[in-house]
């Protein structure tokens, strides 16, 4: 291969890992989330109350949409479940869901801060800011702090 069609191929393979990042980082911001808006949703099998209810939501539960279909969502959950759900019973209220064990509930957004309390697998959380790789949260008992961000699925 000549010198310069060594460098155009250099060059290509460094354009197209450059897309594939952007790409990728832009899907990531992109994603569509909602969150329950009620005490408790059915997460349908389809769209209408005609099918069945696969999954009992509570309040803050975040959701990634997929498809919409008329009033209704196509979601994704934290485990990859997927579901309908009916769009008024949802917001744009931002939060988190436990994807951890146990995740520790910080003072700031470092590991060097004193533990204020646990979360854990499944656990519900309001997100309230984001500084880094972390997450200000306010749990159910109103206890606020922060989370690394590792630990936690939504946004």
């Amino acid at each position: 291969m000549t010198a310069p069609a060594k460098r155009l191929a250099a060059l290509s393979f460094t354009l197209a890992a450059f897309l594939a990042g952007a790409l990728a980082s832009a899907d990531a911001q992109s994603r569509e989330m909602v969150s329950v808006d009620r005490p408790e949703i059915n997460m349908r099998a389809g769209p209408g109350t005609g099918h069945d209810s696969i999954w009992l939501l509570g309040r803050g539960y975040p959701l990634q949409v997929l498809a919409r279909k008329g009033r209704w969502l196509q979601v994704k959950d934290f485990e990859n479940d997927r579901g309908w759900v009916y769009r008024p019973l949802t917001d744009a209220t931002p939060h988190f869901v436990v994807k951890a064990k146990v995740a520790n509930i910080r003072k700031g957004p470092s590991t060097t801060t004193r533990i204020v309390g646990k979360a854990h697998y499944g656990d519900v959380l309001r997100t309230l800011a984001h500084k880094g790789d972390w997450a200000k949260i306010r749990d159910a008992d109103g206890l606020v702090g922060w989370v690394a961000r590792k630990l936690l699925w939504g946004w």
